[in-house]
């Protein structure tokens, strides 16, 4: 008789030690380490000689370094990452702390020449490389910054980006226009890493895309005024946008990449680098620093919504008492943390008054569903004196549902498929923001399991159908924000059977047998970040404690008994709860596939603590 009451007092005691003063779990948000490159560079370029600093993020990149030489996004990508080991290669060179003749930089460099030299990295390392003096800037733009100024109704407009797409875009568009280069004394020459020396145009998709930048020009040239006024009128525009966009720490967005740019992109404009909003903008960046075994690392945001919210319902789902000291502090830490500021949703959202809940710890304009759903999940059990949070926070959620179902991450219907075809690498990722398995799964689940909507709500039945209707033929779901199919199809099998979809509809069954045919033989599953990159399932060849985790809480959500694929993954987390190799440091998160991939420390304690509450409720009677 398998007993999970072990397993959960042990993961219950690992979350207790972990909790911070104010209430919130403060696990690092792992992101690589592009950011700890980039500070390297950002703070070489403005000359700020942080030397503790400087030489810890250098450690740390060469602490990644494979034996080949290579950088690596995630521990089954084979060869190694071009990008990921041209910003490592350039950042130790710029620390000052290694040089050419080094063994080590020396096998990266071999490997950077045998895929095509720098000008094959992707855009935002091209866009860095050439502020900083390395590459050339290219010819023309990719978006005419006077795209800022077109009206809501043209079919493409500023506002139709995803906000993380305007985020990272505004400050690019600049820079772009300004052709900034900003060289120091120390600066390395990576000339010697260029394979194509004259064609800084080669950093766009092909010449079919014309079409589209020719539209967009045409209707930039119907507004009113003189070319050189609307020109002007664009960059204070995007100067604007990003000086209204700065969070209380300095950040722009609380993004570690659009503050970058946005620093650059001042500077081009003319600010000084002791300008208050951009010393504001580098203490921003600083601040998100962490420690990961002994070493600084530089999160790209903080995750303490995100931790918290989770790990307070999660700690409920296992019975620990809403008046428990570490549920009551979460709870209140989160109730601090509902955005009562409109952001840029509500463009598309206009009826609707403030109410979500974001990701980081300084968030308070750049709301999100997922969070918002789990905020409201963990302060569900409260007492009725939360009715005004609760109600503001179900409103918002309800009023942020798409057009076609579905829910989005951060906008309602900012989902333009033109885009995918700008020339813009990753432009489905980084512009769009459409409906998807993962969030629509769990918002529904949100909705049959902690209010009383009905089950014949419109929106859960737009909801329901959205998910049917984007079922793979395997089986499967793809999950947006997390890796991948195995993360989608446990948002939308458990929102499916929260709103009353029984377990004998054939998507459901469907579903189970997907996930009885991928369980490896020890009884976990586990997936490979591949899967995103290739739109397919792809085994990762080793169970995680992550995946196995979102498996059984599926399977848990439609079974009646503990089938032997429930027990035997039950038995793997119990047996592995403990385990520290590769597999517990293997990104379980993405936010663009193929560059950018996310390790939240939380996962290992959250998800097997839901699975094993979710499996002592259902069956350990």
């Amino acid at each position: 008789m398998i007993n999970t009451s072990k397993g959960i007092d042990w993961l219950v005691e690992m979350l207790r030690r972990d909790q911070s003063p104010d209430g919130s779990w403060n696990y690092p948000f792992e992101t690589g380490i592009s950011t700890d490159a980039y500070t390297i560079i950002l703070l070489r370029t403005l000359e700020i000689n942080d030397e503790e600093l400087i030489k810890g993020l250098a450690e740390r990149i060469l602490s990644k370094q494979e034996k080949n030489g290579t950088w690596k996004l995630f521990h089954d990508e084979r060869d190694g990452n071009l990008t990921s080991t041209v910003e490592s290669y350039y950042s130790l060179l710029y620390s000052g702390y290694y040089d050419k003749t080094d063994k080590r930089l020396q096998t990266a460099k071999k490997f950077i020449l045998s895929k095509g030299g720098i000008e094959e990295v992707n855009m935002f390392t091209k866009v860095m490389l050439a502020l900083t003096g390395q590459l050339k800037w290219p010819s023309f733009s990719p978006l005419p910054i006077e795209i800022i100024l077109l009206p809501l109704y043209f079919p493409i407009n500023f506002y139709s980006f995803s906000v993380y797409g305007r985020a990272n875009l505004t400050p690019m568009m600049i820079l772009a226009d300004k052709k900034i280069t900003l060289k120091t004394n120390r600066s390395p020459d990576l000339s010697d890493l260029r394979v194509d020396r004259d064609e800084p145009d080669s950093w766009f998709r092909s010449e079919e895309m014309r079409s589209l930048i020719s539209y967009i020009e045409e209707g930039v040239k119907n507004l009113i005024g003189l070319p050189q006024q609307l020109h002007k009128l664009a960059i204070q525009r995007a100067k604007k946008y990003m000086l209204d966009h700065i969070e209380e720490d300095g950040t722009f967005y609380s993004y570690y990449s659009s503050t970058f740019l946005m620093i650059f992109a001042l500077i081009a404009l003319g600010y000084k680098k002791s300008d208050p909003v951009i010393t504001a903008a580098i203490e921003g960046i600083r601040s998100m620093k962490c420690e990961i075994t002994g070493l600084p690392h530089m999160q790209y945001t903080t995750a303490n919504v995100w931790n918290t919210s989770l790990i307070g319902y999660a700690l409920q789902e296992a019975g620990i008492s809403p008046g428990d000291v570490m549920v009551k502090k979460a709870n209140q830490y989160l109730l601090k943390r509902q955005h009562d500021k409109f952001g840029d949703w509500v463009i598309h959202n206009p009826t609707s008054l403030p109410g979500g809940w974001g990701f980081s710890d300084v968030n308070t304009i750049h709301p999100d569903v997922d969070d918002t759903t789990t905020s409201l999940r963990s302060i569900s059990r409260m007492d009725s004196g939360n009715l005004d949070a609760w109600s503001r926070g179900i409103n918002w959620v309800l009023s942020m549902q798409n057009d076609d179902g579905g829910w989005a991450a951060f906008e309602k219907n900012t989902d333009k498929k033109l885009f995918e075809i700008l020339p813009i690498e990753k432009a489905e990722f980084i512009l769009t923001d459409p409906s998807c398995a993962d969030i629509t799964g769990r918002t529904l689940e949100y909705f049959g399991n902690y209010t009383n909507l009905s089950k014949d709500h419109q929106s859960i039945k737009k909801g329901v159908k959205w998910l049917l209707n984007h079922q793979e033929l395997d089986g499967s779901w793809y999950g947006r924000w997390g890796i991948c199919y195995i993360y989608g199809t446990w948002g939308a099998v458990t929102g499916l059977a929260a709103v009353g979809v029984p377990e004998s509809e054939a998507s459901i069954q469907k579903a189970v047998e997907w996930l009885s045919r991928i369980q490896n033989a020890d009884g976990g599953w586990g997936e490979s970040c591949y899967s995103d990159s290739k739109q397919t399932y792809k085994p990762l060849g080793a169970s995680t404690l992550t995946h196995t985790a979102w498996a059984l809480d599926t399977l848990i959500s439609v079974s009646d008994k503990p089938t032997p694929e429930i027990r035997k993954g039950i038995s793997y987390l119990l047996k592995n709860l403990q385990k520290e190799d590769w597999t517990t440091a293997y990104p379980k998160g993405q936010g663009m596939a193929g560059a950018f991939y996310i390790h939240y420390q939380s996962y290992r304690y959250i998800f097997p603590l839901l699975a094993f509450a979710h499996y002592r409720k259902k069956f350990e009677k």
